[in-house]
């Protein structure tokens, strides 16, 4: 069987017939090698920019994606150019099996050598099972830590855990794992009094803070362009304290990055104000096996019935990953009036 996407204002493109095993390539020549694999739509943290306090309507359990499924589609992926795999969430290591899915990804082989692992967590229960991480394969890890102090953390997330992410990022710096990269996402009169801070403190734990420009993505749907703090105002704040030298070759990757004088890096990933869409490499999907072609897109792609089809094969599923990315615009579209953000907060849809 073949799965029927989900549309959503606009008929989606009909791909052309493409060998399994070429490259993941759309329609405007971006070749794709990054899968955000988003492991579940619960989270221990409730950040006012993704999720509200209460009355969320998580996932039902029975949609979730097993590990044998979320390995398939890997496997199938990887075939078609797929090189690096990022486990997001919610928070991903809410997933019990959460080692066992790092142990068998990281076994998977494309025909220029092993896949790469990443995580973005919040490090809550990083100092438990870090090392296993590790043992398994996990190569590079980021962390979302937004501000220093305990009562606006308590604030931000509506629950007093500054402390365990405290000890998280200290596990992740004393294991070695690099790159290290803690992510913060900077909000007008929340926390813009702190970038210098984080990127103090995050030199000092031997990682690179990156700042992302607050983006349209809350469930709530209360996002408002005027209260976003820009790269322009973050870069103008760090160049009070540093001389920042650009670093070139960018690629694909989301941030652009800077050189500190003293020693240490800092990246901005700035969504709204300086999108990278012409060079976007990355695919989504999602803990209930929707695959997105983009952030803000409010098409999906189903897989569930193609994964639970005994009879189907797994063509089918390279089938349904050519069409979501053959149906990716040029752009996310933000700065045009036309813009609609998702019906999914950015919890349901994987960082």
């Amino acid at each position: 069987m073949t799965a029927v996407p989900v549309t959503i204002g606009r008929r989606m493109p009909e791909a052309p017939v493409f060998a399994p095993g070429s490259p993941l390539v759309d329609t405007h020549s971006r070749v794709h090698r990054d899968l955000r694999i988003s492991l579940t739509d619960r989270c221990s943290l409730r950040c006012t920019y993704c999720m509200p306090e209460q009355g969320n309507e998580w996932l039902a359990r029975e949609s979730i994606l097993t590990v044998d499924e979320i390995v398939r589609v890997a496997t199938v992926a990887a075939s078609a150019g797929i090189t690096t795999f990022r486990l997001t969430g919610g928070e991903p290591l809410l997933r019990r099996d959460i080692v066992d899915v790092v142990r068998r990804l990281s076994a998977i082989e494309t025909a220029d050598g092993p896949v790469q692992i990443a995580m973005t967590t919040n490090g809550i229960r990083l100092p438990e099972v870090l090392d296993e991480l590790i043992d398994a394969g996990l190569a590079r890890l980021n962390i979302s830590i937004d501000t220093l102090q305990a009562e606006r953390f308590a604030a931000l997330t509506r629950r007093d855990r500054l402390d365990e992410v405290l000890l998280g990022i200290a596990a992740a710096a004393a294991s070695g794992i690099r790159p290290l990269k803690l992510n913060a996402v900077a909000m007008r009169d929340v926390n813009e009094d702190e970038l210098c801070d984080l990127v103090e403190f995050a030199v000092g734990s031997g990682a690179e803070l990156r700042f992302i420009e607050q983006m349209p993505l809350d469930a709530g749907h209360t996002w408002d362009r005027n209260r976003m703090i820009t790269r322009e105002e973050i870069l103008g704040k760090l160049s009070e304290r540093w001389t920042l030298t650009e670093i070139p070759g960018r690629g694909g990757a989301p941030a652009e990055r800077w050189s500190l004088d003293g020693g240490g890096t800092v990246g901005v990933i700035a969504s709204v104000t300086a999108p990278f869409c012409g060079d976007c490499d990355r695919l989504r999907l999602t803990a209930d096996g929707q695959l997105r072609n983009c952030l803000f897109s409010t098409d999906e792609f189903d897989l569930l019935p193609v994964l639970r089809d005994a009879q189907a094969t797994d063509a089918e599923i390279d089938e349904v990953l050519r069409r979501c990315i053959w149906a990716k615009l040029p752009g996310h579209a933000i700065n045009d009036p036309s813009f609609l953000q998702p019906a999914r907060g950015m919890n349901a849809i994987g960082g």
